[in-house]
């Protein structure tokens, strides 16, 4: 068992490694997309740069497989693995938005023990290992205090209201509109893990992702657990690497946005 001491150290490595990612994810603001993964999805060619980047750099210092979003590696719920999205928010990232980031987590047996999460354009570093406390720019955070729905923002997944995947756009939007009723700060940002870095700093109550993709959750959840938050997917079940999707919140408003999606239904009445 890899104790808390230990994972700080990692955590310490990581932080050094991102700190160069950094630098590159910088200069490489507004590329263009090179590969094309389906529908409109695409990867920057720093997205393949900075992933090559920070999963040699992670090997070699910490001895510790990584799985990344563009490349793959070994299975994230096989002993210590991190994780790492080396630009989450690549739409925004292209088109000169600084509304991006790049996430690494730590996983255990599936469970994320440790979380970064760097927003390079605004300066910020967000890093936390299991049992907190989180830290934002290397100042301990105090706990998420509970909180209430009416008086919190809310972050939301992207949509197009005629999606017919695997969770339909007229649910995501039954999702925005139950919300709205109850709090009129809803945001878009457009990157996943700027939700729920947000969420563990107390800057948004909570958010939603209707995503599945373990990259873009397992650095927030751990962010989020050890801030003192809540993380389950939009049923309520505790999440996991095989979760459909990912509700982050502050005390209080965890259960009072579970109670609107139950209101909403199931995905599945929506197609």
């Amino acid at each position: 068992m890899t104790t808390t001491a230990e994972l700080e150290t990692l955590v310490r490595e990581a932080a050094v490694i991102l700190d160069t990612a950094a630098e590159r994810f910088v200069a490489g603001h507004g590329a263009d997309g090179v590969v094309f993964k389906g529908g409109k999805d695409f990867a920057t060619e720093e997205d393949l740069a900075i992933e090559r980047m920070v999963v040699q750099a992670l090997t070699e210092r910490t001895g510790i497989g990584v799985h990344g979003e563009e490349f793959g590696g070994p299975a994230v719920d096989s002993g210590l693995v991190w994780v790492v999205d080396p630009i989450d928010g690549t739409v925004n990232y292209a088109a000169g938005s600084p509304m991006a980031a790049i996430l690494l987590g730590l996983m255990r047996d599936g469970e994320p023990v440790a979380g970064l999460t760097w927003l390079p354009f605004m300066g910020e570093k967000y890093t936390a290992v299991t049992g907190g406390p989180l830290f934002r720019n290397g100042v301990a955070m105090p706990p998420l205090p509970p909180a209430d729905l009416s008086d919190v923002a809310v972050g939301l997944g992207t949509f197009n209201v005629d999606w017919k995947g695997r969770v339909p756009g007229r649910y995501r939007l039954a999702v925005l509109e139950k919300l709205s009723r109850i709090t009129s700060r809803l945001r878009m940002h457009g990157s996943t893990g700027i939700d729920l870095a947000f969420t563990a700093g107390g800057i948004l109550g909570g958010a939603v992702s209707f995503g599945a993709h373990v990259w873009d959750h397992a650095a927030g959840i751990a962010l989020v657990q050890a801030a003192g938050g809540h993380a389950t997917d939009l049923s309520g079940a505790s999440w996991t690497p095989d979760s459909p999707s990912v509700l982050v919140a502050a005390p209080g408003v965890h259960e009072q946005i579970l109670e609107v999606l139950a209101e909403v239904g199931d995905p599945e009445d929506y197609r």
